[in-house]
């Protein structure tokens, strides 16, 4: 036996076991890093509200359904939808109740007469139980599309409720408040809309249906304007609404307009975002986003986005090509 080789035969094995513990150690070391940038990621990224402690919830998903409006309110279980797009939009509401589980609709809203607010309700009645309906007429002959969503309302033995300005409502552990509209005499059907606020906690959301500087100015007068952390733009970011004093009343954290793309009205107007970049709410919009849902745990509300989250909000819709 030559004793040479017995002790270079060694030395490979002792090398080869310390090149294994090398390996062994960088992959250690490399399994420790990551789990270090994983977990500095979390704590980056913003984390989803949880149920409040008595196990309570909160959601409003804005529906992306073109230059129209549809939302759908959801707290423990309860569920209100606010308007319903044109008649196009019917099976995305129908779908989209569906898939929430939304069996009764706790409050079907809609907030004034034209088509882009009132045709798709009509998937409601289809999807689920409805239990209350609102809207700011019972009947109005000369509109044909309001009176059509009447007929549906009586079709299903249900008859509308007009409610009145200041008026509450509960909506599971959240509720709701009638603002408007204030406006008795008006020449245009938008500031007829049905205003709500919903509070939920700490945190509240504000819906204006279609609502022109003129209903905004009464509301104002009134000093119907409490601070909201989510404002819903009124008219798909018309330049005739949102004006100035409104903005800076409601105070917003949040924004969220619902408009289609390259829609023949140029919505959402320049005037209008320079407003809110203005005002400094984080702006959210459907025709770039899709479908916009913002969540709350009563102190801190998180949205998230169909689509495109770093997505120029600020370019006027009359600038899309």
């Amino acid at each position: 036996m030559n004793p040479n080789h017995d002790l270079n035969e060694q030395k490979n094995r002792g090398a080869g076991k310390k090149r294994h513990a090398g390996i062994i150690g960088i992959l250690i070391l490399a399994a420790v890093l990551l789990l270090c940038i994983w977990a500095a990621w979390q704590r980056s990224r913003p984390s989803a509200p949880s149920e409040k402690a008595d196990g309570s919830s909160f959601r409003v998903r804005f529906l992306d359904v073109g230059n129209a409006d549809a939302t759908l309110v959801e707290c423990d279980g309860h569920y209100m939808l606010i308007d319903g797009g044109y008649a196009e939009s019917s099976d995305k509401i129908y779908t989209v109740l569906k898939d929430e589980g939304a069996e009764t609709i706790d409050y079907l809203v809609c907030t004034h007469g034209h088509a882009d607010h009132c045709e798709g309700l009509a998937a409601a009645f289809h999807a689920a139980e409805v239990g209350t309906v609102f809207a700011p007429v019972r009947e109005d002959p000369e509109n044909y599309f309001f009176e059509k969503f009447a007929g549906q309302v009586t079709k299903a033995g249900l008859e509308i409720t007009v409610p009145e300005p200041g008026s509450e409502y509960a909506l599971g552990s959240a509720a709701f408040t009638i603002l408007g509209p204030l406006t008795t005499e008006v020449e245009d059907l938008n500031d007829t809309s049905l205003i709500i606020r919903i509070v939920y906690g700490e945190t509240s959301f504000l819906f204006c249906g279609d609502a022109t500087w003129t209903e905004e100015t009464s509301l104002l007068e009134a000093g119907c304007v409490p601070e909201t952390t989510v404002l819903k733009a009124a008219h798909h970011g018309s330049g005739a609404s949102t004006c100035y004093q409104w903005l800076y009343a409601v105070d917003p954290q949040y924004t969220v307009i619902s408009c289609g793309k390259q829609n023949e009205y140029g919505h959402p107007h320049g005037s209008l975002l320079s407003r809110i970049r203005d005002q400094g709410s984080m702006l959210y919009r459907t025709d770039l986003q899709g479908d916009i849902t913002a969540e709350s745990d009563g102190n801190t509300v998180v949205f998230t986005v169909e689509k495109n989250p770093d997505a120029d909000v600020y370019v006027p819709g009359d600038n899309f090509q």
